[in-house]
């Protein structure tokens, strides 16, 4: 049975990619980062620099994860 992915908007700026990407390694499940077409591993701090910060991100992953999902809270974006 395929397990439904949970997914959340965010907006991120270049001065939080390293809480981010520490807090996403923190994870024992995979977690990617994308806008549009554009997919990264959400735990690489090259591919989440490689992203455009003037646009919503969508953070996916799999699992419930209650201390990561609080930090991406603090950072979410209606949408």
């Amino acid at each position: 049975m395929l397990r439904e992915m949970i997914k959340k908007n965010i907006s991120l700026k270049p001065s939080q990619v390293r809480d981010f990407v520490e807090t996403a390694s923190k994870c024992d499940f995979d977690v990617d980062i994308y806008y549009n077409r554009y997919v990264v591993d959400a735990k690489s701090i090259l591919g989440v620099f490689g992203l455009d910060f003037n646009q919503p991100l969508t953070v996916q992953f799999g699992k419930h994860n209650k201390e990561f999902e609080q930090y991406l809270d603090t950072l979410a974006v209606a949408g």
